[in-house]
């Protein structure tokens, strides 16, 4: 909680990987783990005469995340050099865009949760602007690759292709800052824009902080926390920065400007330089690269091209099925969960049905698998063949849950795997009838303690049934056959 009296004003500037297969100025391969070094050529190393040429994909991924989040896309956009010098930067100067960039305004609606009690509400966050640019290289501190005080550089990332969005200083606690970055996230995965891995450091955010008196309008000293890579990180470090700001105001100190690393081990925020005034970067147009020119018409089409956005999908998915806003937003979380719950529907028809076993069997196993569902083999016709067959009695509900994991992890046909495995419910109702009789004559002393009122020893006695069909019954069937035969119904 921020103390009484005290406001925070925040700001974020998210770096965001755009899904290429080549990087943007050259035809290398973007790649993810490989040996370091592997993906480089004279261009992304800026050896001498190599030209960049623009990748047009990532053009249109970057018009993409710009229409999802309501920005106006500019019919002119230029790339201009970033002038600094770090060891990962082979160029000496980073391509990026400062004065025209590709798309400017827009926001992102979040809802963050509330005081305990209170209905949540939902806050726009405007954006200043989404401009692209090329990532650098990585720098590498390991003492046991390299030894003490030296730092080894893959060349790997350089040049892969970004979108920097950088929001208005509209969000105000570290909860927004969370649900800001999720929003983010869900809308650049679902029009396709980026697959947003942030333990593949495709998604990282440097968070800008300051605080100011309640009511007052200026805005005090920031600090930025540089290269945040997890939602808690963000939270957290905001969280911590918020409270170290307000206790120095508290004392009579003064916010000096300077950029911050957060540790995520100990929670702490450790000043890496002070900043008196703006960096001075000397932008200038790159002189290789040409104006990136759209047509109106060619944005129109992007616009159309793009899949119902998760908001709008989450409330019609809601009032289509008849589900509750917790399994509406659970079911949409991605556009591929989304996609799968919706085709199991058309091919089932019970969309509270498929609803419960996809919220609590499919996740399920798809967590303990550690994968995402686009990624295993479980498709619709798999999900509604295996609940028809528990519909028809054919397979029990607990056979069926236990079938689950392997289809996330083989696929199959549900109901040849019941075959084989010979998980067939026992459905005829004289084996039943004689299965029950036996559970009663083997177990008097529970049927005593049921005629004196235990209900308890019908539980029991069901598990006995169970027991002798490999729980292989239904067990409302056995307990309303046990019923009647305990209360003399037959």
């Amino acid at each position: 909680m921020i103390p009484a009296g005290w406001e925070a004003v925040i700001g974020l500037e998210v770096h965001v990987h755009l899904k290429t297969r080549s990087k943007l100025f050259c035809g290398c391969a973007v790649g993810y783990g490989d040996e370091p070094n592997h993906h480089v050529c004279p261009v992304c190393l800026a050896l001498p005469g190599a030209l960049p040429v623009l990748n047009a994909v990532a053009v249109e991924l970057a018009i993409r995340a710009g229409l999802a989040t309501h920005c106006k896309i500019h019919p002119r956009s230029v790339y201009a050099r970033k002038n600094y010098f770090y060891p990962d930067l082979p160029k000496g100067y980073q391509i990026s865009q400062l004065d025209e960039p590709l798309a400017t305004g827009g926001y992102v609606e979040i809802t963050p949760e509330g005081p305990a009690g209170t209905e949540p509400e939902v806050r726009r966050i405007g954006l200043t602007r989404i401009h692209m640019e090329e990532d650098a290289g990585k720098s590498i501190h390991d003492d046991a690759l390299a030894g003490p005080d030296v730092t080894l550089i893959d060349f790997n990332r350089t040049s892969v292709p970004l979108v920097e969005i950088v929001s208005e200083p509209d969000l105000r606690t570290p909860e927004e800052v969370g649900a800001y970055l999720r929003s983010l996230r869900e809308i650049l995965r679902y029009v396709g824009a980026s697959d947003v891995d942030m333990e593949k450091g495709q998604f990282r955010c440097d968070v800008n902080v300051s605080v100011r008196r309640s009511g007052d309008t200026a805005l005090g000293t920031r600090r930025e926390m540089k290269n945040v890579n997890s939602f808690r990180a963000a939270e957290n470090g905001a969280r911590a920065e918020i409270a170290r700001q307000i206790e120095e105001l508290e004392d009579g100190g003064e916010i000096q400007q300077s950029t911050l690393r957060y540790d995520v081990e100990s929670g702490r925020l450790t000043t890496m330089r002070l900043k008196e005034n703006a960096d001075d970067y000397r932008y200038f147009p790159d002189p290789d690269l040409v104006p990136v020119l759209l047509d109106d018409a060619r944005i129109e089409e992007i616009r159309g091209s793009l899949p119902e956005l998760p908001d709008a999908r989450r409330e019609r998915v809601s009032e289509q099925y008849g589900l509750s806003d917790y399994d509406a937003r659970l079911l949409t979380a991605s556009r591929p969960l989304a996609d799968f719950f919706e085709e199991t529907v058309r091919l089932h028809g019970d969309a509270k049905t498929v609803a419960n076993w996809i919220s609590r069997d499919v996740l399920a196993a798809l967590k303990e698998e550690g994968s995402e569902l686009e990624e295993s083999a479980l498709e619709p016709p798999m999900l509604a063949g295996l609940l028809r067959l528990v519909d028809e009695s054919r397979v029990t509900a607990r056979s069926a849950r236990e079938l689950i994991p392997d289809l996330v992890r083989e696929g199959g046909d549900p109901e040849a795997i019941v075959r084989e495995r010979g998980l067939e419910a026992v459905s005829d109702s004289g084996e039943l009838e004689a299965l029950a009789d036996a559970a009663l004559e083997e177990n008097p002393r529970a049927v005593a303690s049921f005629h004196d009122g235990d209900g308890k020893s019908l539980n029991f006695l069901m598990g006995q049934v169970m027991k002798k069909t490999g729980g292989k019954a239904d067990a409302r069937a056995v307990r309303s056959l046990l019923e009647r035969k305990l209360t003399g119904g037959e």
